[in-house]
């Protein structure tokens, strides 16, 4: 039987500025990618989002970003790969402290925005990240786009790893997603959304913006939690997998 995860980023609160439902949300996922505070959240925020998953059974994981709260963490920044490694251990420990004042633990980690995208095309990038993880906790999943040399020096580390698709967006020729300052980059048709997404774990192919079919392995499936839409979403589309005999919920005990 078919399974797959289904992930959103949510913990984006920051002090007395809400975004999303993240309560609700909390209901209809299998994984959480909570911010750590340097894209959005804080430590606040990041202590309730814990408690909340922790009561949902959500599996919690690490959401690393840039520290560019203004850019919401995805506008891009040409650190070099020491500071990369800092700022991922940095903030991969302070989720796992927070899990574990909470008594539960951190199962996966996932970049953010801009430090993700650059790290599916940079070796360097890549290779802090993936080092990071290897150092605080290499029992974390590491979650990266499909196909991506993120996940590839993953695997090669010894890294589990989740190959990520988006429900929202549409993919260039090479797999990497549309950038967001592109007009097509986000699909706002849920239906549409919807069908993507079942092709991609049932056939494992998506539709390129050129029309080109590309091969795309789908572990896990990421709804943004920052969308207004978001609940309604993934509600349809937790239940439309189901309707298909996709099983929600993929265990990570082999690569």
């Amino acid at each position: 039987m078919l399974s797959v995860d289904l992930n959103c980023d949510l913990g984006e609160s920051y002090g007395l500025f809400k975004i999303g439902n993240d309560a609700e949300i909390l209901k209809h996922i299998t994984s959480a990618n909570i911010a750590c505070g340097f894209h959005a959240g804080d430590h606040n925020v990041m202590m309730e989002t814990v408690k909340m998953a922790k009561a949902q059974g959500v599996k919690i994981g690490a959401h690393p970003g840039f520290p560019d709260l203004h850019g919401f963490g995805r506008r891009e920044m040409h650190l070099t790969q020491q500071e990369i490694y800092n700022l991922v251990v940095y903030q991969i420990g302070a989720l796992e402290a927070a899990a574990k004042a909470c008594g539960t633990k951190v199962s996966h980690m996932k970049p953010h925005g801009a430090l993700y995208n650059m790290a599916a095309r940079d070796k360097l990038v890549a290779g802090a990240i993936v080092q990071a993880v290897l150092d605080v906790n290499p029992q974390l999943v590491l979650f990266g786009l499909a196909g991506s040399l993120l996940v590839r020096t993953g695997e090669e580390k010894g890294l589990k790893v989740a190959h990520e698709v988006f429900a929202d967006r549409n993919y260039q020729p090479d797999g990497t997603l549309t950038p967001r300052s592109q007009a097509n980059a986000i699909i706002h048709d849920s239906e549409h959304a919807i069908e993507r997404v079942i092709h991609m774990v049932k056939q494992g192919k998506v539709r390129a913006v050129d029309g080109s079919d590309i091969k795309m392995k789908a572990d896990t499936i990421c709804v943004h939690g920052d969308e207004p839409q978001t609940l309604e979403f993934v509600v349809k589309l937790k239940q439309a997998l189901i309707n298909e005999g996709i099983a929600v919920g993929k265990s990570w005990d082999a690569k």
